[in-house]
């Protein structure tokens, strides 16, 4: 069984930054994903960014590259989402999860998620 806790979340004025840790346990993640997904209310679930945890290959949804980096730390079994240049429209619940499929943006394709961390920004 693999727990994933996400924690960073916040409330940041627009053009600020945050960074959401995902705390991962219960397996070694070597050939796995992890990936960022975020809900906004109303809205489906949408793909944010992901990393493969083992070559560090990486692919991000095209409304927050060159703004958004995710990194994952082997040793603390962490992953990261450093997220800059924030905006009102980036205001959502973030979700990180794990998937044995090779670097997806497809939900469907992650078996564990976390609970999820609050990110609101103002304008």
């Amino acid at each position: 069984q693999v727990q994933l806790v996400e924690s960073g979340g916040g409330l940041v004025q627009a053009g600020g930054s945050l960074r959401l840790s995902c705390a991962a346990s219960g397996r070694t993640f070597s050939g796995y994903t992890m990936g960022w997904f975020r809900q906004a209310p109303g809205k489906r679930r949408e793909f944010v960014a992901a990393i493969r945890w083992s070559e560090g290959t990486r692919i991000y949804a095209d409304s927050v590259r060159g703004r958004f980096t995710i990194t994952r730390d082997n040793a603390k079994n962490t992953a990261y989402l450093q997220m800059n240049s924030l905006k009102p429209e980036d205001t959502a619940v973030y979700y990180c999860a794990q998937s044995k499929i090779t670097l997806t943006a497809r939900g469907e394709a992650y078996e564990y998620w976390g609970q999820g961390t609050q990110v609101t920004v103002s304008s």
